[in-house]
């Protein structure tokens, strides 16, 4: 019974794209029509049963044969014969001669049907690799193993809108929409995956539809936070100030505890010059926190350049301090924590926040002017 492991990140054997491999030769040397028995990550705690495949063809080679084969190494999905090398030492614990017998496996996956060892949830094993991939960030393998799994269910909602998701995050709305449009097909009333279908359209440029998008969701679920989160963007981003923060102030009242609401809302209030109401949201959310891991530096910002624009600079400067605490490199905070001790006459300390951007970026001209400003006062 000839077993093969695959490594988590052979994706394209999953897929189908994938169907041969090359492998150190055993005693008894794999010939046309072996039953192969797959496996991910056969030694670890992740060990999954993949599928079961027939021997299509062998090709006997020697490893000095393929060390350097670059163009081999590129079939097989390595950038080079140098990385192919690299994965077989660590396959085979350095045990490698020149000498050494290999082979290159062509191979056949079996229907399920067909197996002779145990079945799997073929469906279900793609889609929880997927699902792994996808929470890694690993966009651009997960959305390969989505699709591996809709060619087994084309009709899966829970597939087609994870599909969706997945293109949104590779820049790729019009596929998105299309698999979020289908999956609408079989839940039209689904209002996650109405709301998604809006962020698309509104990462598309498409704002008017999304804002069509948002209000069916809407008009199924008045009282979803998550809807109400993305339609008062939405109207934000439409212009429609006043209607944005009437979906603000009622996400308060069933989502009081989320800071990010109160970012928003302090960020709307910021673009309709309402600046102490802005304030009042922000310090709200630093309020409801639970930890400073939580803590959005970025809206602690917002708040110090409101205050500037108050001319409470002693508040402002407290604000930056509190951002640059969280994210001490961020360029930003500390050209605005630059820009408020100027105002309060501190010089000297903001030719060091001025430096400290300049270090980061020797390009930066406001950093570099704003410097020889400072100078000039000393």
């Amino acid at each position: 019974m000839p077993i093969l492991s695959f490594s988590s990140n052979d994706i394209d054997v999953i897929t189908g794209k994938k169907t041969r491999t090359i492998r150190k030769a055993w005693k008894t040397p794999l010939k046309k029509g072996d039953r192969l028995y797959c496996y991910w990550n056969l030694v670890s705690k992740e060990k999954m049963k993949i599928f079961e495949a027939l021997v299509t063809d062998v090709e006997n080679i020697s490893f000095e044969e393929i060390k350097d084969n670059d163009e081999l190494a590129m079939q097989e999905g390595f950038k080079d014969s140098y990385d192919m090398l690299r994965e077989f030492k660590k396959m085979y614990g350095g045990q490698i001669a020149g000498s050494d017998e290999f082979q290159i496996i062509y191979f056949e996956k079996l229907d399920i049907d067909d197996w002779k060892g145990d079945k799997i949830d073929e469906k279900a094993m793609i889609t929880k690799r997927a699902d792994i991939l996808f929470d890694s960030g690993k966009f651009d393998k997960s959305t390969m193993c989505y699709e591996a799994a809709l060619r087994l269910d084309p009709d899966d909602v829970y597939l087609l809108n994870k599909q969706g998701d997945n293109l949104s995050r590779l820049g790729k709305f019009d596929d998105a929409i299309g698999c979020y449009d289908k999956a609408l097909e079989f839940e039209p009333d689904n209002e996650y995956i109405l709301n998604n279908k809006a962020i698309a359209l509104l990462n598309a440029g498409r704002i008017e539809e999304a804002y069509k998008a948002s209000t069916i969701a809407y008009n199924y679920r008045p009282s979803s936070p998550i809807v109400l989160y993305w339609r008062g963007f939405i109207l934000e981003m439409l212009g429609r100030y006043d209607a944005a923060l009437r979906v603000y102030d009622k996400l308060i009242v069933i989502d009081g505890e989320n800071p990010e609401v109160w970012n928003a809302r302090g960020n709307l209030l910021t673009d309709m010059g309402m600046l102490e109401e802005a304030i009042q949201s922000f310090d709200k959310a630093v309020e409801v926190c639970l930890d400073d891991s939580e803590m959005d530096a970025g809206a602690i910002n917002r708040m110090g350049n409101a205050y500037i624009d108050l001319g409470k600079f002693d508040e402002a400067l407290e604000c930056f301090n509190k951002a640059i605490s969280l994210e001490k490199h961020n360029i930003d905070f500390l050209l605005n924590k630059g820009v408020v001790l100027m105002e309060l006459g501190k010089f000297e300390e903001a030719v060091d926040s001025f430096n400290k951007v300049l270090l980061r970026n020797p390009d930066n001209e406001d950093a570099f002017f704003l410097k020889e400003e400072c100078l000039e006062n000393f």
